[in-house]
């Protein structure tokens, strides 16, 4: 398979549409990593962290999320559906995986997707042992004039499909030229979308924005992963909002180097070793 998965799955999602899951296992894992893929992304990115997962005996599972399945534009109808659709993967893995500690594995608008899950949706749930966030998309790198932001809202509202123009970010997310290169051809064969729409764009603006009051409400063990030179999400700004949380359930690993996907980076084994070696003492506990 193209991204070495052992199979590929459906989940049937909140809309009614059949989007692929990307699985890969071991013979016996001892637990599970949900992944939550960043935005224009797809599941099958997540290649590499599930290859090294999968020689620890740990298997991943990562979903297409809504809007990104094979299209070259984004859309969705609201942020809630990524939320919904979380609530039918956790339902899945647990029919799929009985009785395995699970670990929810996100980055970049995957953590935004992720924190607003915990906070908002996440009930008395014990085969969750901890979630993992690489380079939440809390705050943009780059500051748009505040005009662009009421105008991402009106024309979320007037023409929800209209093609918004973004900044190509392939260049600035790894430092690694096979990655970049790998990245190029998903885009150009139409796995990876390069292109958003106004409704997409207008949503993720509003989840941002519901960010900072709310996210001292988090009661998980989190490790999050911090990329010092990230130039699509602010880490500085995300690192000062992370630390609205008690300090008790938080651990941060922190890459001064590193561009935007810590998971495709250079040192991206030294990042995995430092995941498992996190997530060990959960399972033995749990």
């Amino acid at each position: 398979m193209r991204f070495s998965e052992d199979r590929i799955e459906k989940l049937t999602c909140s809309d009614g549409v059949q989007r692929d899951i990307h699985i890969w296992e071991p013979e016996k894992p001892r637990a599970v990593f949900l992944t939550i893929h960043g935005g224009m992304d797809h599941g099958g990115n997540y290649i590499l962290p599930a290859l090294y997962f999968k020689e620890n005996q740990m298997a991943t599972v990562a979903h297409d999320q809504h809007g990104h399945n094979k299209q070259k534009k984004v859309y969705i109808p609201r942020f809630e559906v990524f939320l919904d659709d979380m609530e039918l993967m956790v339902d899945w893995v647990k029919k799929h995986y009985p009785g395995l500690p699970i670990f929810i594995l996100s980055h970049s608008m995957g953590g935004l997707v992720a924190t607003h899950f915990g906070i908002r949706r996440l009930k008395e749930e014990p085969l969750i042992k901890g979630f993992i966030m690489s380079a939440p998309y809390y705050v943009n790198a780059v500051k748009a004039p505040w005009i662009m932001y009421k105008l991402a809202g009106l024309l979320s509202f007037l023409a929800p499909k209209m093609t918004i123009p973004i900044e190509d970010i392939l260049p600035n997310v790894t430092h690694d030229e096979e990655i970049y290169k790998r990245h190029r051809e998903d885009e150009r064969d139409g796995i990876m979308a390069n292109q958003a729409s106004a409704r997409f764009a207008s949503e993720l603006l509003k989840a941002q924005a519901w960010i900072p009051k709310n996210i001292a409400r988090w009661d998980q063990p989190l490790l999050t992963i911090v990329a010092g030179n990230d130039l699509v999400a602010n880490a500085t700004e995300g690192q000062s909002l992370l630390r609205q949380i008690d300090s008790e359930l938080v651990t941060e690993l922190y890459y001064p180097d590193n561009f935007h996907e810590n998971f495709n980076e250079l040192n991206r084994n030294e990042i995995f070793a430092r995941i498992v070696e996190w997530v060990e003492p959960r399972i033995v506990t749990g």
